[in-house]
């Protein structure tokens, strides 16, 4: 069985416990970061080895199987909190993993900073994608704690804030904390977006006010095709169809001719942690759904543009729901594009007024192992009364 002991250290010559000096010690291979080397190499045996925990990772893990001896592993703070621990998990499930932690970055800037941190909720954009920042964003939490990278700092965060209308809160900086250059900073998040900071950091965000975007945005809010008022699935029918979709309890959603992507805001508003793909042909539609995100907070929407049926899906993660908004006079069709990318669970969505449509969405239904199981007619002041269908695999 692979052995590793990882400790948390701060970022200065760590003072150990009794038992992790003794584990020291008992171990001749250890690893780590540069940095932690450098803090760590005057208390470690004199023949000691060292593995370097740097790119490619690989190299690392190869080195970890070849010891065939317990190992003792340096990392920055909590190794349990977005750290080193939770890789080993993932790459050696079947390891010994004894984590002795030290306080994490979030924890020392909310203690210095005399921050109460009963609400705090953190996510990691260091070396990660947004997503996870974009949906706590959106939930608009009390206090965010934010670990940050080289290219994702403090201003790069800020300014993704300010462009997606997020002003109402004040953030705080950690600089190298613990370190010869510390510093904490409280300012606006204009303040924020022009300043550069030692790259050793972390944030918090604090929220001052609630920013309110109603829960059924209104039709005239949304910025629409020019001189087409009327494209663009109106409120009541939206809501309606977002419970159909049972966006709620879904991951991927297909927006498939999204227009000015008043379906897709509402979803991910509903389930910030949606993913959404969102299709559409025409070139100035895109330039719409994006202003239409920075209206409402909506960050994180992957745009497609171009013919659906040339793209290739098999990039996209498969959907749980696919709303179709657009299909070109080819729906039957599309259900054949489609069909090698659904889940067994996957339910798809349209709303239409023509009847041809409803009975080409039956047809393409049943060609692919699907049918209706709800059906909806919902008439609005002087419109066409739009007839919503949901389908779902036929179960055997």
């Amino acid at each position: 069985m692979m052995i590793f002991h990882v400790i948390g250290i701060a970022n200065k010559t760590p003072s150990f416990t009794i038992e992790q000096q003794q584990v020291i010690l008992n171990t001749a291979i250890f690893s780590g970061g540069k940095r932690h080397y450098k803090l760590v190499k005057n208390k470690l045996p004199e023949n000691h080895k060292w593995i370097h925990i740097a790119s490619p990772m690989a190299d690392v893990f190869n080195a970890y199987q070849k010891a065939n001896e317990p190992i003792v592993i340096f990392a920055s703070g909590n190794p349990l909190f977005y750290g080193f621990s939770n890789t080993l998990q993932h790459k050696f499930p079947n390891a010994k993993i004894i984590t002795t932690p030290y306080f994490s970055s979030i924890q020392l800037l909310a203690n210095a900073t005399n921050t109460n941190s009963n609400q705090l909720q953190t996510v990691s954009v260091h070396g990660r994608n947004w997503n996870a920042f974009d949906a706590i964003l959106i939930q608009q939490k009390e206090l965010i704690g934010v670990l940050t990278d080289t290219e994702k700092t403090p201003a790069i965060i800020v300014q993704r804030m300010l462009e997606y209308g997020y002003s109402n809160y004040e953030i705080i900086i950690g600089e190298d904390i613990e370190g010869d250059r510390e510093q904490f900073h409280e300012l606006t998040l204009i303040e924020a977006s022009k300043r550069m900071f030692h790259p050793l950091n972390c944030v918090l965000l604090k929220k001052k006010f609630h920013r309110t975007i109603d829960f059924g945005i209104k039709d005239l809010d949304f910025i629409g095709l020019p001189n087409r008022p009327n494209m663009i699935t109106k409120m009541p029918i939206r809501l309606t169809t977002l419970h159909l979709l049972e966006v709620i309890n879904s991951n991927i959603l297909w927006d498939i001719g999204f227009c000015t992507g008043s379906i897709t805001i509402e979803a991910k508003l509903k389930n910030p942690n949606l993913e959404v793909i969102a299709f559409e042909k025409r070139q100035e539609c895109e330039r719409i759904i994006i202003e239409n995100q920075k209206r409402f907070g909506v960050p994180g929407v992957k745009i497609i543009i171009g013919d659906f049926f040339e793209q290739d899906l098999s990039q996209f993660p498969k959907p749980d729901a696919i709303f179709i908004g657009g299909h070109g006079g080819k729906l039957e069709e599309l259900f054949l594009k489609i069909h090698p990318f659904l889940k067994p669970e996957t339910n798809i969505v349209i709303n239409t007024v023509k009847e041809n449509s409803i009975e080409l969405f039956k047809k393409g239904c049943s060609k692919i192992g699907y049918s209706i199981n709800n059906t909806h007619k919902i008439s609005l002041d002087l419109h066409n009364t739009i007839t919503l269908l949901k389908a779902k695999r036929e179960i055997k």
